[in-house]
């Protein structure tokens, strides 16, 4: 063995896996642009807009054998499906506009309005089905920024 090399005693012991906390877009959000419309708002945002919205997430759960909670790019890629995509409550009738369009595959289309409160409840239910059972709590903010694009 080299004399420089440092070997450490591994932390874990027991059968468990430890549990830890992974936290994606702390530091640097990870960023989307959507358009929505509030149906039954009765100000602007019944209109069809867009924003430019930050999302982090938290995942707890234990280690798996790759040494992680869940990989990020599985995490990145569930909150990039809704990137470029038009949100729209179910009964909205653009829905149908944009079907009979052809751009239903722009489309996500949500039981709830799609504020960014419904969009990170949704997307928190969406990640913990789709990282696996090691995972025991998944937490998503979303924010809109400042930035806003207003359709005619």
């Amino acid at each position: 063995m080299p004399e420089n090399r440092i070997v450490e005693a591994s932390p874990f012991d027991g059968d468990a896996p430890p549990t830890r906390t992974l936290r994606v877009g702390d530091d640097r959000p990870i960023r989307i642009s959507a358009g929505h419309r509030l149906l039954h708002h009765d100000g602007k945002c019944s209109r069809p807009h867009g924003h430019n919205y930050e999302v982090t997430v938290e995942v707890t759960g234990a280690l798996t054998d790759e040494g992680w909670v869940a990989d990020k790019g599985d995490i990145t890629s569930v909150i990039s499906e809704w990137d470029h995509r038009f949100l729209l409550e179910d009964g909205d009738p653009l829905v149908d506009a944009f079907e009979s369009s052809g751009d239903a595959d722009a489309l996500v289309v949500l039981d709830d309005p799609p504020t960014a409160e419904v969009m990170a409840a949704y997307l928190e239910a969406k990640l913990q089905r789709e990282l696996g059972e090691g995972v025991t709590d998944v937490a998503v903010t979303v924010a809109e920024t400042s930035e806003l694009t207003t359709a005619p």
